[in-house]
C-alpha cells in the first residue's frame, strides 16, 4: 500500500475505461502522492502526502 496518503488516507481506486464502441477494460485511478519530509507532531519524518493535502496546508514541510 505505497500509494496511500498518510494525512487523508486517499488510495488507488478501481474503475473502467470505456471506448467509443463501448469496449470496457479495467483501470486504476492513482492519487498524486509525493514522498516528502514533513513535520508531524513536532517530529521531522518522511511521509507520503497527496498534493491536495499539501496545497491545503494540512502538513508543514520541514
Amino acid at each position: 500500500m505505497s500509494q496511500v496518503c498518510s494525512v487523508c488516507g486517499k488510495h488507488p481506486v478501481a474503475g473502467r475505461n470505456v471506448s467509443h464502441s463501448h469496449r470496457v477494460t479495467n483501470r486504476v485511478y492513482r492519487p498524486n502522492v509525493q514522498k516528502l519530509t514533513v513535520e508531524i507532531n513536532g517530529h521531522v519524518q518522511k511521509a507520503r502526502i497527496c498534493t491536495k493535502c499539501l496545497k491545503a496546508g494540512k502538513v508543514k514541510r520541514a
